[in-house]
C-alpha cells in the first residue's frame, strides 16, 4: 500500500509547493509593505486580472496567433531542409554554416531589421517567432535521421528494399521522436519570439501589454501578462507532448 501511493503523493507534492510559495509571496508582501508598484501581492495580481479581464483575453489571442502561425512556417520550412541535410552531403556542407551563423545571431538584433523590412503588424512577428523556432526542429530532426542503427540499414539493404521504403519504414519512425523533441523545443522558444516582436513594435499582444503596463507602473497588470505567457507555453508544450502520445505508439 505504501509504494502504490508514492505516485499519488509525488503528484501531490508539486501543486502543494506552488500553494506555499504564493501564500509566503502574500505574507512577505503585506508583513514587510512592499510597494506594489515594486512587487505586487498575488491577491492585486488576481484582482488586476478580473478588471482587464477582457484586455488580457484579447492580447493573450494576438500572440497565440502569431506563436502558431509562426512555429507552422518554420515547421514547414525546417522538415524538408532537415531531409535535405541528412541526406545530401554537398549540400549540408553548404547549407550547415549557414544556418549555424544565422542561429548565432540574436533574435533581438534582428526583430528590428525584420520589422524595417516587413512593417509594422503581424508578419515580422511570425517572422521572428519562425526564426527562433526554425533551428531546433532542424537540428533535432537531422539527429534523428542521422540515429538509425546501421545494423538496421544493413539489413533493409540485404533485402533490397528502395530508398522511399528504407525512409518510410526505417529513418522516418526512428526520426519522429526527435521531429517532436525538437517541437517541444521550439513551442516555448516561439512565445519568447512572439514577444520580443511585440517589444521592438507592436500595438497588441501581451509583450505589448507589459511593456505598456510597466511604462506606467502597472506591475500587477505586467505580472497578470506574464502568468498568461507562462500558462501558454506550458499549455502548448503539453499540448504537442498529447499528440506525441497518440502518433508515437512505437517508443515507450
Amino acid at each position: 500500500m505504501a509504494v502504490a501511493g508514492r505516485p499519488i503523493l509525488s503528484r501531490a507534492i508539486t501543486p502543494l509547493i506552488y500553494v506555499v510559495a504564493v501564500i509566503l509571496w502574500e505574507a512577505a508582501a503585506r508583513v514587510f509593505h512592499i510597494p506594489g508598484w515594486i512587487l505586487p501581492a498575488p491577491s492585486a495580481i488576481a484582482s488586476t486580472s478580473v478588471t482587464w479581464a477582457p484586455e488580457l483575453a484579447f492580447h493573450s489571442v494576438a500572440t497565440l496567433r502569431e506563436t502558431l502561425i509562426g512555429f507552422l512556417v518554420a515547421l514547414i520550412f525546417s522538415v524538408p531542409l532537415a531531409i535535405v541535410i541528412a541526406f545530401t552531403s554537398l549540400l549540408r556542407r553548404i547549407l550547415y554554416p549557414i544556418l549555424l551563423g544565422l542561429q548565432s545571431v540574436p533574435k533581438v538584433a534582428l526583430a528590428p531589421l525584420v520589422i524595417l523590412w516587413l512593417g509594422v503588424g503581424n508578419w515580422p512577428k511570425i517572422v521572428i517567432v519562425m526564426l527562433v523556432c526554425f533551428f531546433p526542429i532542424l537540428i533535432n530532426l537531422v539527429a534523428g535521421f542521422e540515429a538509425t542503427p546501421k545494423a538496421m540499414l544493413d539489413l533493409m539493404h540485404s533485402l533490397r528494399a528502395s530508398h522511399w521504403a528504407i525512409f518510410r519504414r526505417l529513418r522516418l519512425p526512428i526520426a519522429t521522436p526527435y521531429l517532436f523533441t525538437g517541437c517541444k523545443i521550439a513551442i516555448t522558444f516561439a512565445v519568447i519570439g512572439a514577444v520580443i516582436g511585440e517589444f521592438v513594435a507592436a500595438q497588441e499582444g501581451l509583450g505589448y501589454l507589459i511593456l505598456i503596463s510597466t511604462a506606467q507602473s502597472q506591475t500587477a497588470l505586467a505580472f497578470a501578462a506574464i502568468i498568461l505567457l507562462t500558462v501558454i507555453s506550458v499549455v502548448l508544450f503539453y499540448g504537442i507532448e498529447l499528440i506525441e502520445r497518440q502518433l508515437v505508439t512505437w517508443t515507450p
